[in-house]
């Protein structure tokens, strides 16, 4: 039987087979064979699984390969990622700019991880209903930002229900993950997209100012208006995985343009001369907080780890 991956907890998977879903288990001690992950079955995934109807328990024998995947790096494992899902039409990043505050850093680092696997993002910034003048005028200069460079970015309330209606739009028929930190609405959300899914949430903890795990491992929901929405578990950092540190800036769509001006095939937009991105830079055409994304993201490769703090001064 060929099924579909809607939960994984990393021992037990809950598949969906013609309109019921199978508790399975890995097959074997193969189940890690050759597998690059800590989790060689992710939800998204598509499976063979057998199903022991006395025992009530299924056995995935066969995970087909995957058109694209969202993977950070595991915490235990440094060397090793984990699949957070596969399978994805589109992600949702979803954004605050206060409690908990979304980093720009953290921004880019999704959108270059997205990227690598062609997967198209939305930036969504919630609880406009909480903002003053000062987080107004912050989210205003994101927008701009990523708009500029060819993002789409939507502001909304789940709390007072703005722009719910566009969120829809953008999953119908499509299957999409939502990712962002702890607290910053993600089950929310798909709640007021879909309220009898009923999925549970916390307040923000008002001494930390950030938010509570209430999704534990990704869940994949099937919507009512088509599609299917992935809640996954909260990401405080995001590692790269599978990002070639020497073609980075084509990840930057400001700066792979930009670089088509550089000197040199192999410049590294750090300190090289005739650089057509530092130049862009300069002239305010790439956004310093990008380009400061960039650095960090290459500073985590010894290789570049000189030049980027002589760039910073540090």
């Amino acid at each position: 039987m060929k099924g579909l991956v809607v939960k994984s907890t990393g021992i037990i998977c809950t598949v969906f087979f013609e309109g019921k879903n199978y508790n399975c288990r890995i097959k074997g001690k193969s189940r890690l064979d050759k597998i690059e992950f800590t989790n060689p079955v992710s939800v998204g995934d598509y499976v063979d699984f057998t199903y022991d109807h006395v025992n009530s328990i299924g056995f995935i024998e066969k995970v087909y390969d995957r058109k694209n995947y969202i993977i950070r790096k595991s915490v235990n494992l440094s060397h090793r990622g984990q699949v957070i899902a596969s399978n994805i039409d589109q992600a949702m990043l979803m954004i605050t700019i206060e409690n908990p505050s979304t980093s720009l850093n953290f921004i880019d680092r999704f959108l270059v991880q997205s990227a690598a696997y062609d997967i198209e993002t939305i930036l969504v910034i919630n609880k406009i209903d909480l903002m003053n003048d000062k987080t107004e005028t912050v989210k205003k200069e994101i927008t701009k930002v990523y708009q500029e460079i060819g993002y789409q970015v939507l502001s909304i309330s789940v709390k007072d229900y703005v722009n719910i209606q566009t969120i829809k739009k953008n999953l119908k028929n499509k299957v999409t993950l939502i990712s962002g930190h702890s607290g910053v609405g993600k089950s929310s959300l798909i709640n007021s997209i879909q309220p009898d899914l009923s999925i549970e949430t916390r307040e923000i903890s008002n001494y930390h100012k950030q938010g509570v795990h209430t999704t534990t491992f990704s869940n994949m929901y099937a919507l009512k208006l088509g599609g299917y929405l992935i809640d996954t578990p909260g990401i405080k950092g995001l590692g790269l995985m599978d990002v070639n540190m020497d073609n980075l800036s084509k990840y930057f769509p400001e700066m792979l343009s930009a670089s088509e001006y550089c000197k040199f095939n192999n410049c590294m937009h750090i300190n090289e001369p005739g650089c057509g991105v530092k130049k862009a830079l300069e002239e305010e055409k790439i956004a310093t907080s990008r380009y400061q994304s960039y650095l960090s993201m290459l500073d985590n490769n010894s290789t570049y780890r000189k030049n980027n703090y002589e760039l910073w001064g540090q």
